[in-house]
This record gives C-alpha cells, structure tokens and sequence, in this order.
C-alpha cells in the first residue's frame, strides 16, 4: 500500500472515530445517559469517551473532544442545570472559561500522561490515562470555580463556616469519587479494543 494511501486511511479513521466520539458526547449531554445527580452538582460519565479518543488519537483529538464536552457543559448553563444557570446569572464569562478550559485542558493533558506512559507500559498506560480524566477535569474545574465565584454569595452559601478544604471534599464528595471509578474501569478496557481495531484496519 503506498504512503498516500495509508496516510489517507489514517485520516478517514480518525476523523470517524471524531465523529463517533463527539456523537456519543453530545447524545450523553442531553439525555440521562450522561448526568447522575448527586447533591448540588451532577456527576458525569462523559469523561469516558475524551478519555477515549485522547487515548487512541492523541492530544488533538483530545482538547476537541475535551472541547465538545465543554460546550455541552455550557448549553446545559441555559436553564439545564441549575447550578450552572445560577453561575451564568452571576457572570456569564467566567461561567463559559469555567466550563470550556478544564474539559479542553483535560482532553489534551489525558493523551500527554498516556503516551508517555505507553513508551513503556501500554496497559498501565491505560489505566493512568483514564484515571487522569477525571482527576484532572475536577482539579481544572474546582480550581476555577473558587478562583471566579469563591466569594459570590451563592458559593459562600454552600461552604458557610467550612475551610476551603472542606468545602471542596464536600462539594465533590460522592461526584468525584464515582467519576474516577466509572472512568478507570470502562475507558481502559474500550481503548484497548479500539487501538486493536485499527491496527487492523491499516
């Protein structure tokens, strides 16, 4: 098979598996299959397929696909979500940096742990790469929830007389911990297949 070819075949699985992903994204967005709520944030799976394609494609598709979620994330600011909306009224930029960067930063940064942990140790690869997901969209998006709303009268509402350690653990809580389970047990196992799939293919 000549170079143009295989590189040819190259783009035409990446851009399907895109396309996969980012329909799978937006179809968890808006429907119960993506949202569980628990407290006054919703805990989501759609880490599962960033952590996915930033696996099996690396660090473009992850910020896009990190990106996409972000965008789902702050749709659902509209009168979706409550939380979100309430942060929308109070300031509609910071809400839009809040919910775009980490998702984007997440996506990106999950392929950079993975590849450099694949150069020796593919399967551990994997179960770090999926283990960051989560970790890392909940460090990004905590960090800027104190940085842009700490003081807002809606978030002091939340934290009272807790410490701002506290405060976190609380508001994460049960969310996180499920996240990161979800994440590390379903991601690993289907960018395994995936990558296996398109060994094949080429």
């Amino acid at each position: 098979m000549s170079k143009k070819r295989k590189v040819s075949r190259k783009k035409v699985i990446a851009l399907t598996e895109n396309a996969m992903l980012s329909a799978i994204i937006i179809l968890m967005a808006f429907t119960p299959l993506g949202y569980l709520p628990l407290g006054p944030v919703k805990m989501t799976f759609i880490m599962v397929p960033v952590a996915v394609g930033a696996m099996t494609l690396g660090e473009k598709t992850g910020a896009f696909l990190g990106l996409v979620f972000g965008i789902t994330s702050f749709i659902q600011c509209f009168g979706l979500d409550a939380f979100g909306t309430t942060l929308l009224s109070i300031n509609p930029i910071f809400t839009f940096v809040m919910c775009i960067v980490p998702r984007v930063l997440m996506g990106y940064l999950c392929a950079v742990i993975y590849k450099i942990i694949a150069r020796k140790k593919r399967k551990l690869a994997y179960v770090i790469g999926a283990l960051s997901a989560p970790v890392l969209n909940t460090t990004f998006f905590m960090g800027l929830l104190i940085l842009f709303f700490g003081k807002s009268d809606y978030i002091m509402g939340f934290r009272g007389d807790l410490s701002l350690i506290a405060f976190l653990a609380a508001f994460i809580g049960l969310n996180g911990v499920m996240e990161v389970v979800t994440t590390t047990i379903i991601a690993p196992p289907v960018a395994s297949v995936i990558h296996k799939a398109i060994k094949k293919i080429k």
